[in-house]
């Protein structure tokens, strides 16, 4: 049973949104995602460069999450694993390592703790670590979690590593034709089934009571609203918890929003006119995949391999991140030669003349996401719960922050909540058709 007359908007076409309005557009339903972007993917950001494929945003498939997988199947994308050899650089030389093996083993250690909830900083087998063990450790954390381990709970991250091996992510992957096209095929589908998507579409204000939204958005110079009976609220946590859209009246969700804390990374990409750390003397890295340096800035580097690009990617994930906050992207690019000059003992001006140039994005500024990913502070829990349960079946919210299985800041985490929130619209329908049925039984 179909029915076209019940109206839907979702507000965002980040992968939630999308995800969410494909499931409801191929259910029947009146579909219209606003989205203040002029194109869809949220924090996916692609470009592409120099026949290069440079990520900006999200970049990895992580594990085996089957939503995921099964949507890229269905796309027909191309994937592949990365592959090849870590290195740390310790006491002034690179070396292989296994940087990583020792921390997980320690956070998988989480699920014993059955105290009360703490923040990372106050976890007591952490003092038990001997001084280069703990900063890895911690280094870890927040990298990883775009946290500030002074603030992230233990409770969140012992689910948050029961969900990772769930799924296998010690496994990652990449889509080789750029991840962007995986939203990009979301939204095909989308309007294939019906639904329509409107870009540049900044939403300002909603207002709602049971049954019935109002949602003004800015159309170029111009206010327009949109009415509908229901609306999927797609937007990143930060801007939620920086009231980038004004609520009317403010919804319980939004409450707990403010318990949850939004991640601040820096990354960027550089390009080379060759991939000098697999061929130059001093570095002889040929199959060259992590590059830790917790002594440098940033602390994580990657290549693509074993897909031989001509790109280096730095990461800073957590408080450490706001080093570059005020550089430009060639002030950016220069620090990175500088910092990479000194891992492995090359000119400096070798590599500035290397250099073709540096990709980055300041999601932090952006006030289309004022963040980078979510992450769950201490005695804060609950407040992923709270935030996907339905507001008077009207207003449902979903995001990676949202994630009710412990996967924040993932791709198909979006995808879950997304998917979530399409089930809580059509429930009460499906609800009413049994019932229905049922009778006439």
């Amino acid at each position: 049973m179909k029915d076209r007359s019940k109206r839907i908007l979702v507000i965002g076409a980040g992968m939630a949104g999308l995800t969410a309005a494909r499931q409801l557009a191929e259910a029947g339903l009146k579909v219209m995602v606003l989205e203040a972007r002029d194109r869809v993917g949220g924090r996916i950001l692609t470009l592409r460069e120099e026949g290069e494929i440079l990520e900006l945003g999200a970049e990895f498939i992580h594990g085996q999450p089957p939503e995921l997988w099964a949507l890229i199947r269905e796309a027909g994308l191309e994937t592949y694993a990365l592959d090849g050899k870590d290195a740390c650089h310790k006491s002034g030389k690179v070396k292989p390592c296994d940087e990583l093996g020792e921390v997980f083993k320690f956070l998988n250690g989480l699920d014993k703790w059955k105290g009360v909830d703490l923040a990372f900083a106050d976890y007591p087998p952490l003092e038990k670590l001997s001084l280069d063990k703990r900063e890895e450790v911690i280094n870890y954390v927040q990298s990883f979690n775009a946290a500030d381990y002074r603030q992230i709970g233990i409770h969140a991250l012992a689910v948050q590593q029961r969900a990772e091996r769930e799924i296998g992510s010690e496994e990652v992957f990449r889509v080789r034709e750029g991840y962007d096209r995986v939203p990009e095929f979301v939204a095909k589908k989308v309007r294939e089934a019906g639904g329509r998507i409107e870009l540049s579409r900044t939403v300002e204000k909603i207002e709602w009571e049971r049954g019935e939204v109002r949602v003004h958005a800015r159309d170029g110079g111009e206010m327009a609203q949109y009415m509908a009976e229901q609306a999927v609220i797609a937007l990143p946590l930060g801007v939620l918890q920086h009231l980038g859209v004004l609520f009317d009246p403010v919804p319980a969700p939004l409450i707990a929003a403010n318990q949850l804390a939004m991640g601040p990374v820096r990354r960027f990409t550089l390009l080379f006119r060759e991939r000098w750390w697999a061929t130059h003397e001093k570095a002889n890295l040929p199959k060259l995949s992590f590059l830790f340096a917790q002594d440098a800035m940033p602390p994580v580097w990657w290549t693509a391999h074993p897909w031989e690009t001509r790109t280096l990617t730095g990461w800073i994930g957590g408080p450490q991140s706001a080093t570059f906050n005020q550089f430009t992207r060639e002030q950016i690019g220069d620090a990175a030669c500088k910092e990479l000059a000194n891992i492995f003992a090359l000119p400096v001006a070798m590599l500035r003349g290397q250099l073709i140039g540096c990709a980055t994005h300041d999601w932090q500024t952006d006030p289309r996401s004022c963040g980078s990913y979510s992450y769950v502070p201490a005695g804060a829990l609950n407040a992923v719960l709270k935030m996907a349960v339905p507001v008077a079946q009207t207003l449902y919210f979903a995001g990676e922050h949202t994630d009710v299985t412990g996967h924040w800041g993932t791709v198909h985490a979006a995808m879950r909540s997304g998917i979530r929130a399409a089930q809580q619209v059509l429930a009460p329908a499906h609800a009413q058709i049994h019932e229905l049925a049922s009778r006439r039984a």
